[in-house]
């Protein structure tokens, strides 16, 4: 009878062993493998990173897994579809944490990829007329980045305590040019440029229009303390945070290969920022 409760008690034990080894990102003899969810340009720029002697060197074995979409990339990362994400700014990750009762985690800071004003009408922000409409992005993050952006090309001015991450058009003190703004998918926005005045667009939906933010955009974002919560980070669940495979990635991401790999192909609109994250929660 107690040899039966012994081999009972092992079994179990057994179980749970294979059940825990099972959870997060895995490890084997050949290394760890981490699952990293990614969209658009991100998507080659991790396939480059999970390729690289660096990451061979790390005992890291890099599955990209493609997945188009801000929330289902969250949601994939939140149920444990993948480990980590890179597609997002800081703004896009506390509101997606907000508004889905989430507890996701930046781990690490990639890069600054500058939104721009672009038009089909005008050369210049000094051409733009009275009564133009301006297309937006339709969330919270990107439609409030977008509004910081337009003050800063001297169109609008907000409130004083206009909120980066979460603000709206309602948060406009005084339109000069008295402009009407239209909420649009964001991933539109280089099919809509002729059919408005100006149009925003962030530059990874930008490129796969054909599109330069340093050479077709009337105006753009620039590193400052302004746009902090622009920057992109690596994101996962805070039962992993402190994975040091995960960490690593971030690592990964700023090596002189992967920064040589980016400028080669990405014509400098992916500007490297490599800041501890408590600078973005200040």
């Amino acid at each position: 009878m107690k040899k039966s409760r012994l081999w009972g008690g092992l079994a179990i034990g057994l179980v749970l062993t294979l059940v825990i080894a099972g959870c997060g990102s895995k490890s084997s003899g050949d290394g760890q493998t981490i699952v990293i969810g990614s969209q658009g340009s991100d998507v080659q720029i991790w396939k480059h990173i999970a390729e690289s002697q660096a990451a061979k060197d790390a005992k890291l074995n890099i599955e990209v897994k493609e997945i188009n979409g801000g929330v289902i990339l969250n949601n994939a990362t939140k149920e444990g579809e993948v480990d980590v994400n890179a597609f997002q700014s800081w703004a896009y990750l506390v509101s997606y944490n907000k508004d889905s009762n989430a507890n996701l985690v930046a781990v690490a800071t990639t890069y600054l990829e500058p939104m721009g004003i672009y038009s089909g009408k005008f050369k210049s922000i000094d051409e733009v007329v009275d009564g133009g409409t301006v297309a937006l992005a339709d969330n919270p993050a990107n439609t409030a980045r977008g509004l910081s952006l337009l003050q800063a090309a001297g169109l609008i001015k907000l409130k004083d305590d206009f909120n980066l991450g979460t603000g709206t058009v309602n948060d406009i003190v005084d339109n000069p040019k008295n402009l009407n703004f239209k909420l649009i998918d964001d991933t539109t926005g280089p099919r809509v440029i002729q059919d408005v005045d100006l149009v925003l667009i962030g530059n990874t939906i930008a490129m796969e229009g054909g599109l330069n933010v340093l050479k077709d955009s009337l105006f753009h974002e620039e590193i400052s303390v302004d746009t902090k919560n622009s920057i992109n980070v690596l994101v996962t669940t805070s039962d992993k945070q402190n994975d040091p495979g995960i960490l690593k990635l971030g690592e990964l991401y700023h090596s002189e290969d992967t920064q040589k790999y980016i400028d080669e192909n990405f014509d400098g609109t992916k500007v490297p920022v490599e800041k501890p994250i408590s600078y973005l929660e200040q």
